[in-house]
């Protein structure tokens, strides 16, 4: 049974960091990606990697304040996240993929965690 599980999600305020946590069980995926769904949006790619090569990617909003990583004895990929703005709120998804190339489109991903929620007060 493949599962992604989210966790790290909370309350903070602008400015802060805050460091999400996807780990993955069931199978080895090619991609891994961050997305984000603030209400009466749509979702959005935050950042993503490839498992087991070298790349990454990040959404054009990131500006440099978000790191994407993993732990591969752990199985598991964090997003680092610095100088976090208001804009921030939203529910992050964690998702994963077997396609070889690293995409932004939220419907490559066929495998999605339960969403943690993180919210920047002013």
């Amino acid at each position: 049974q493949v599962q992604l599980v989210e966790s790290g999600g909370g309350l903070v305020q602008a400015g802060d960091s805050l460091t999400l946590s996807c780990a993955a069980s069931g199978r080895t995926f090619n991609i891994v990606g961050w997305f984000r769904q603030a209400p009466g949006k749509e979702r959005e790619f935050v950042a993503g990697l490839r498992w087991r090569y070298s790349g990454t990617k990040y959404g054009d909003f990131v500006k440099g304040r978000f790191t994407i990583s993993q732990d591969n004895a752990k199985n598991t990929v964090y997003l680092q996240m610095d100088g976090l703005e208001l804009e921030d709120t939203a529910v992050y998804y964690c998702a994963a993929s077997s396609l070889p190339i690293l995409t932004t489109i939220v419907r490559a991903y066929g495998y999605w965690g339960q969403g943690t929620q993180v919210t920047v007060s002013s």
